[in-house]
């Protein structure tokens, strides 16, 4: 083959999704010829060939669950649970490429290190510094009131600097404008009408990606859907529901499709943005700015800058990779100083957030001594499966009371809620003046609850809700506020209640999705009684 040739095959997989995903199933299948073997190992087609093998992925496991639900021969069953073990074998193993790839691409560019006192100082007083960069940086023009340049968003500053002024398409500033329940009606729409070519605009991209696993939830929430209406009906009569079902899983597998393709858009927007703080006039300008901060720091910090001085030339003088500016000691030198000057706790200068932690001798799952003897404490746990969003919670209480059901997540934070939200109506009904405490080993579920409850307001918990079932819980729990608490607790510790909730949140979703049959369930429960010493009802 020849490079003009080789060139255009590129080009042909690059424009041409079905031709690349049929090419990289015959790949990871072992009988593609030796010039398409070559041609997908082009770096530009790294990106694509993860996005291929998300669409494959999904449909290779909707294959195995309507051979599942459909009573297909077992050796037909094992064929295909083969085929998708080896496609996601393979989308593992293009997304790890992909990785590489761009770590090589990124390590290859020329990027200044900031002399070793900046670094130090913005590392640590984060807060002190980021002020004085602002400061600095709204005397070079950035109005009033906008300080959207502290250390950790230069990159998306000087991005803005450079595009201002340009006129946005009108459907592209609809994109942009509006509210996130419509961004997201607006994916679904690209992946199951028509596709958007409006969402690749650097306007948009990174909304895109945000919101893409919202979209992509929304289509296994349709899955879960047409699996609950199979399962409700006997196999003779079953044909069309799995029809039903087969069209769900190809609207998801497009819909992961477009996930993994905003992912890799958002992430080479954010490479551009990042070259464009590196290099150029605007590297210049933001060594400037700091330069400038730095003495404005020193100016309303002395006492810090005294000490970054005095570390940095002691430091100096025998590190031995003082000759390229001492690139990797500054987070060592600044940790010395924050043991000096510890009330600075802000965000650092590469946007991370210093870690708390707990005393050494602090209880680590929950602390319950400050509880009422009347007091209701239960545990709540849940489960979710892969290919849907169906989940299945289960809770345990200190009064003997335990449940289990299924339900709709997106994510395994949803679920925990649910299982939260469902424990606490229970017992509350049970026990009607007393207090219910429910503890959970999500701190997302736990913090969405609690942030719900302390505002009264259920939609302070969207961001972790998304679907309806979570939000009309939600809303009903909101009514006995006062008589709820919701801890953390430590999970996979031995705690009985804790193990219990966790069996009954397996079992749960192994009867919704139809992987035990009732008597078997019923059996599985009475064991799980029996181990927390109860009998079944």
């Amino acid at each position: 083959m020849t490079i003009t040739e080789r060139t255009e095959l590129i080009r042909r997989f690059a424009d041409d999704f079905t031709a690349l995903q049929e090419a990289v199933l015959a790949r990871m299948n072992g009988i593609c010829g030796p010039e398409t073997a070559a041609a997908l190992e082009h770096a530009s087609l790294a990106g694509p060939v993860t996005v291929a093998l998300a669409h494959a992925d999904v449909l290779a496991r909707g294959a195995v669950r309507r051979a599942e639900l459909s009573a297909q021969p077992p050796e037909r069953l094992r064929r295909l649970r083969a085929h998708a073990r080896k496609v996601r074998r393979a989308r593992s193993q293009a997304e790890a490429v992909y990785k590489e790839q761009r770590a090589r691409r990124l390590a290859g560019r020329s990027r200044p290190v900031d002399m070793l006192e900046l670094r130090v100082a913005r590392t640590t007083s984060p807060a002190a510094f980021a002020e004085a960069l602002r400061q600095e940086l709204r005397d070079m023009g950035l109005p009033d009131g906008t300080p959207k340049a502290p250390e950790s968003d230069l990159a998306r500053w000087a991005w803005d600097r450079r595009t201002a002024g340009y006129e946005l398409p009108a459907p592209v500033r609809e994109l942009r404008d509006c509210d996130g329940d419509a961004f997201v009606q607006a994916l679904l729409r690209d992946a199951r009408e028509e596709e958007n070519p409006n969402l690749t605009h650097d306007a948009v991209a990174e909304r895109w990606s945000r919101h893409a696993r919202a979209a992509l939830a929304w289509g296994r929430y349709a899955i879960a859907q047409a699996e609950r209406d199979v399962l409700a009906c006997s196999l003779s009569v079953r044909r069309t529901r799995l029809d039903v079902l087969d069209d769900a899983y190809q609207d998801t597998a497009v819909l992961a499709a477009r996930s993994r393709e905003a992912l890799l858009r958002g992430t080479e927007l954010h490479d551009r943005m990042l070259a464009c703080v590196t290099t150029g006039p605007f590297a210049v300008l933001i060594a400037q700015c700091r330069a400038a901060a730095l003495a404005r720091f020193a100016d309303a910090e002395p006492e810090v800058w005294y000490g970054v001085r005095e570390l940095t030339v002691r430091h100096q003088a025998h590190c031995p990779e003082r000759a390229d500016g001492c690139p990797h000691c500054h987070r060592a030198l600044a940790a010395l100083l924050t043991e000096a000057h510890p009330a600075d706790t802000a965000e650092d200068g590469d946007g991370e957030q210093p870690t708390a932690t707990l005393p050494a001798d602090e209880d680590r799952y929950a602390v319950l001594a400050d509880l009422p003897d009347t007091a209701v404490v239960a545990v709540a746990d849940a489960a979710v499966g892969d290919e849907s969003a169906l989940c299945g919670y289960g809770w345990a209480a200190e009064d003997g009371t335990t449940g289990y059901g299924d339900s709709l997540a997106s994510s395994s934070g949803e679920a925990e809620v649910i299982g939260i939200c469902a424990a606490a109506l229970s017992l509350l009904e049970r026990h009607k003046d007393a207090p219910v405490v429910l503890l959970c080993d999500s701190t997302e579920a736990v913090e969405a609850v609690n942030r719900a409850l302390r505002s009264a307001d259920p939609t302070t918990a969207h961001r972790t809700l998304l679907f309806p079932e979570s939000r009309q819980l939600m809303d009903r729990l909101l009514r006995h506020r006062h008589r709820v608490q919701v801890r953390w607790l430590k999970g996979h510790i031995g705690h009985d209640l804790n193990e219990t909730a966790d069996a009954f949140a397996s079992l749960a979703l192994r009867r919704a999705n139809g992987r035990i049959p009732s008597s078997a369930a019923r059996k599985e429960e009475a064991r799980i009684l029996r181990l927390l010493g109860l009998d079944a009802a």
